[in-house]
C-alpha cells in the first residue's frame, strides 16, 4: 500500500477491525477508528508503535453520523483514500425465531452502513481518482450454515453491492472487493453463541489448516487488496478461511 494514503476503518475499536487498523498504520496509512465503541485501546496500540491515528465515535446506521465522519476525516486529513467496512453484529437465531425487528437490526448495522459509508466517501475518491473500498463478509454465505439468516443474507448483499458497485467506479481508480474470513476467534465470538455451541472445535476440524483463524490471518489479504499490486482486482471475493471445506 502507498505510504501517507487516508484510512477509514468501521468497527476499528477491537476485533478484525483493531487488526486491520493497526496494519495499515503500520504501513504508514493515517488511520481514523471509526466505531460506536471506544477506539482509544485501538489507537494507543497504533501510537505505542508509532504509527497515526484517531478514534471518531460513530453510530454507522445513521446517516447524520456517518455525514459528520466524513467532515471530521475531511477536517483533520483531508479525506478518505481507503474505507474499510468490518463492523457488524453476528447473532445467531432460527428462523421462527427471528423477529422482524431482529432482523432489520442485522441488515441495518451490517449491510445498510455500506451504502451510507460509500454515498459518503465516494465523491472524494473520485475526485482524487484513486481509492480502495473492503468490506468484510463471510463465508457462512458460500456455505448456507444454519441459524444465520439474516447474518448471511447481509453478508450476501456485501459480495453482490461490490460487485456491482465495482463496474460504476472502476474508469475512476477506485476498486471495490470483500473479503470473506471463516469463523474467526475474536472477543464477539468467543463470548457469543460459536463459543458456547462448540463451533470453534467443529470447524477447525473441516478446515485444511487445523488451527483457528484469528484477526491477523485476514490483514495480509488486506494490505495486498489497499496496494498497488492489486489495482486490476475488483470486484471480488477473497475467502480465507484455513480451507473449510464447506465454503
Amino acid at each position: 500500500m502507498p505510504t501517507s494514503k487516508r484510512a477509514v476503518v468501521t468497527g476499528g475499536a477491537n476485533g478484525i477491525g483493531q487488526a486491520f487498523s493497526k496494519r495499515l498504520a503500520a504501513q504508514g496509512a493515517k488511520v481514523v477508528v471509526a466505531d460506536i465503541a471506544d477506539g482509544a485501546e485501538t489507537v494507543g496500540a497504533i501510537k505505542k508503535s508509532g504509527g497515526s491515528a484517531v478514534a471518531v465515535r460513530c453510530d454507522q446506521t445513521s446517516e447524520a453520523d456517518v455525514n459528520k465522519l466524513r467532515d471530521t476525516v475531511e477536517r483533520e486529513l483531508g479525506g478518505c483514500d481507503i474505507l474499510v467496512h468490518c463492523a457488524g453484529i453476528y447473532p445467531t437465531a432460527a428462523i421462527d425465531e427471528i423477529t422482524f425487528d431482529q432482523w432489520r437490526k442485522v441488515l441495518s448495522v451490517n449491510l445498510d452502513s455500506v451504502f451510507l459509508l460509500v454515498k459518503a466517501f465516494l465523491p472524494g475518491m473520485k475526485e482524487r481518482g484513486w481509492g480502495r473500498i473492503i468490506s468484510v463478509s463471510s463465508t457462512t454465505f458460500h456455505s448456507g450454515i444454519g441459524f444465520n439468516t439474516h447474518y448471511t443474507a447481509s453478508k450476501g448483499g456485501l459480495i453482490g453491492f461490490a460487485r456491482s458497485l465495482a463496474s460504476e467506479v472502476g474508469d475512476f481508480g477506485i476498486t471495490v472487493n470483500t473479503i470473506a474470513p471463516g469463523l474467526t476467534r475474536t472477543d464477539t465470538t468467543i463470548n457469543g453463541k460459536p463459543g458456547e455451541f462448540g463451533w470453534f472445535e467443529m470447524i477447525r476440524g473441516q478446515q485444511a489448516i487445523k488451527r483457528t483463524e484469528t484477526p491477523e490471518d485476514l490483514t495480509g489479504t488486506l494490505a495486498f487488496l489497499t496496494s498497488d499490486d492489486a489495482a486490476f482486482i475488483t470486484g471480488q471475493t477473497i475467502v480465507v478461511d484455513g480451507g473449510w471445506r464447506f465454503s
